[in-house]
């Protein structure tokens, strides 16, 4: 089994991830401005917060990600150090990899969490509303066929105008 390219697949995956979460970030600051509907989506805004909360919760707890961890579990399989990766398995690990102290990571993170938690709450996605249907218009006979709606009811023949007389 080739286990660094499975380091490299995983380690580009988890680059896929951290770019939708800090370029979906900007894209729905952005269309808030613009007043772009798409921000909105629910599914997309429901998506996001929840993989924000789990990066930020695992920052919280001082919590390892998985994903760096299979990465590495996967690199000692594969007796190949980082800088022995592919050319893209190095870009993605010098990208999200960086040195510094693993408080200012967390901080980080949980920052994010917040602005992407408060942008939630202050622009919410929008759910669509569910249209009332008239009964009649939804009316479905036994063998499944659509009933037809009723006829017009017949108008009234129109009224001829009265005279108004104005004395004095």
């Amino acid at each position: 089994m080739n286990y660094g390219l499975m380091a490299d697949v995983l380690v580009v995956v988890h680059f896929a991830f951290v770019a939708w979460v800090v370029v979906g970030q900007l894209l729905i600051l952005a269309g808030l401005v613009c007043r772009w509907e798409w921000v909105r989506n629910p599914w997309f805004r429901v998506l996001h917060l929840l993989a924000i909360a789990v990066v930020a919760a695992e920052a919280a707890f001082s919590y390892e990600c998985p994903l760096t961890t299979w990465e590495r579990q996967l690199r000692v399989l594969a007796h190949q150090p980082v800088d022995q990766a592919s050319f893209m398995g190095r870009l993605a690990n010098r990208i999200l990899f960086y040195q510094a102290p693993q408080e200012y990571f967390e901080l980080g993170h949980m920052l994010f969490g917040e602005l992407v938690f408060v942008t939630f709450l202050l622009a919410p996605p929008r759910f669509r509303r569910r249209r009332h249907v008239r009964p009649e218009a939804s009316a479905v006979n036994e063998r499944n066929a659509t009933v037809p709606a009723p006829p017009p009811l017949p108008r009234e023949a129109p009224r001829p105008k009265e005279e108004v007389v104005h004395t004095g």
